[in-house]
């Protein structure tokens, strides 16, 4: 099937890097197989990961196929472009199709892009995942990749205003070593070292960042364990316990159960 789609959505990805001049380093890209089926599961710190999570697998030429939420795929300018680049939508009351539909394109030999914290960290920290993304690594017989995300946060993130203008801002994208099924007796050990690996990954991206906040007002976008004002991985539970009930803009939440 051509792709009309998603080249055009990926050369207007890579204008705005252009015109916001994004510092964007990409670490391990070679991990993404060049053919064949792969899941690739990502932290969740900003709106814009999709995009940078794709732009990891640019360089061995592969369109990743993301799970999002159902709502995504119903809304009249993002549907059409959803449905052209043939990512999978998820419906929470009918998880096993969406489910069926990833693990199909997995063994169709396409990369399948995960956000196993279902929803935007508010911590910035890697909150507890789930075991979808492992679950289809295990069914489909592929690898599963860990990615790290950094940097997105200080442009579009959950409760803060959309600074889309900002110009500069450094984004840190890290490829993990591939984990393969067959090393795991289960979904379970293979999610817990998934929980490990991303864990590390996020934290050296975050300790390796070539930015510091600009002031005592800049340190909203930096962990607490690393001196910034954000969330605790407490804290952040409490504001989206108090939040449930309420749309959520987020396309990823509630994506890999």
């Amino acid at each position: 099937m051509p792709e009309l789609v998603y080249p055009p959505v990926i050369a207007a990805a890579k204008t705005m890097f252009r015109v916001l001049d994004l510092r964007i380093t990409v670490e391990g890209a070679h991990h993404v197989p060049r053919s064949g089926g792969a899941v690739m599961a990502a932290n969740h710190v900003s709106y814009l990961d999709f995009i940078f999570c794709g732009f990891g697998a640019q360089e061995s030429g592969r369109l990743v196929r993301f799970m999002a939420k159902q709502s995504v795929f119903e809304n009249r300018i993002a549907g059409p472009l959803m449905r052209g680049m043939r990512h999978i939508p998820v419906d929470r009351d009918a998880g096993a199709a969406s489910y069926g539909a990833a693990l199909r394109a997995l063994r169709g030999g396409e990369v399948v892009g995960v956000f196993p914290e279902a929803t935007i960290s508010r911590s910035f920290t890697v909150k507890e995942l789930k075991s979808g993304s492992t679950r289809m690594a295990k069914a489909a017989r592929v690898p599963l990749l860990p990615v790290a995300l950094w940097g997105g946060q200080r442009l579009w993130t959950k409760g803060r205003p959309r600074t889309l203008t900002r110009r500069h801002v450094p984004i840190t994208i890290i490829v993990g070593e591939p984990m393969h099924a067959t090393d795991y007796p289960d979904a379970n050990a293979m999610n817990a070292d998934l929980t490990e690996r991303l864990t590390a990954l996020v934290d050296r991206a975050q300790r390796e960042y070539p930015d510091t906040p600009a002031g005592p007002d800049d340190t909203w976008w930096q962990p607490v364990h690393l001196g910034g004002t954000a969330p605790t991985l407490e804290e952040a539970a409490r504001l989206e316990a108090q939040r449930r009930g309420v749309p959520d803009a987020d396309p990823a939440a509630e994506t890999a159960g």
